[in-house]
């Protein structure tokens, strides 16, 4: 679990290295191609096989993980790794607390808030533009977790993930030709989109499945809701973001309360 979330954030990192060449657009579009390849090689989706019925949740799926990674990708050019996934962990937050009516998840519904208020404090350093990707980028991340829900009953397997990740390659493959011809991409930087792509895609989603072989669900639910910890953490380290101890205690808000509504949930 720590190995997948230190292997995401830091995919994320490597990437943002590679925006003064690809901005944040060019390295969405092969971290797309990346995680494609990945997944059909795993999967093998049998798209000739798929009725109507299951296209248009994939095809919904693919849209919303390209807009997922592009909006997450600029909030992170804009405001910082740390800052951008913890607004962007809104999302399964409220997928979590949407159907509850106990005053623990009012709660943590509260502290949430409060810790999105603080990172969201008007001052002169704010961006606004910046923080507002990282609302899209949380409102696609529950629309995805819905999505996945349905076409997980509707497609077998993890094929209908495959063909999702297939549609949104497909749909970044002209924005990936038009950034190189406008922005020729160096062999560095196209090392670190690379680099983004299997870490934060084909290295998580490997690690993933081995480990809810082992350990329960529940437990692997609370580990993902310390992601923003471990993107603040690593954004120090491989990008030099500092955060102050007022970030930091916002951030540690909406940990608190993914972890708490989390095992909520599962109960």
């Amino acid at each position: 679990m720590a190995g997948s979330g230190l292997c995401n954030q830091t995919g994320a990192a490597v990437g943002a290295l590679a925006f003064p060449v690809l901005g944040p657009l060019g390295v969405v579009a092969v971290r797309q191609y990346v995680a494609a390849l990945v997944l059909c090689a795993v999967a093998r989706p049998r798209l000739r096989r798929f009725t109507w019925r299951q296209w248009w949740p994939v095809l919904l799926l693919g849209g919303v993980f390209g807009t997922m990674n592009l909006s997450l990708y600029s909030a992170v050019d804009r405001i910082g790794l740390g800052l951008a996934v913890t607004l962007e962990f809104l999302g399964p937050l409220t997928i979590a607390m949407a159907a509850s009516r106990r005053r623990l998840d009012v709660g943590c519904a509260v502290l949430a808030g409060a810790g999105v208020v603080v990172l969201m404090r008007p001052r002169p350093s704010a961006d606004y533009t910046g923080m507002a990707l990282g609302l899209v980028a949380a409102c696609c991340w529950a629309s995805y977790i819905l999505l996945n829900r349905v076409v997980g009953r509707r497609v077998p397997g993890a094929q209908g993930a495959a063909a999702a990740a297939a549609v949104s390659a497909l749909a970044f493959l002209p924005v990936g030709a038009a950034v190189a011809l406008a922005h020729p991409p160096t062999a560095a930087a196209v090392l670190c989109a690379v680099t983004a792509g299997v870490l934060s895609s084909a290295v998580p989603y490997l690690a993933d499945l081995l480990t809810l072989r082992r350990v329960p669900a529940r437990t692997f639910g609370l580990f993902m809701s310390v992601n923003p910890v471990l993107a603040a953490m690593v954004g120090r380290v491989v990008l030099g973001q500092r955060l102050g101890t007022v970030e930091w205690a916002a951030i540690g808000a909406v940990v608190v309360a993914n972890a708490v509504s989390i095992a909520r949930a599962e109960r």
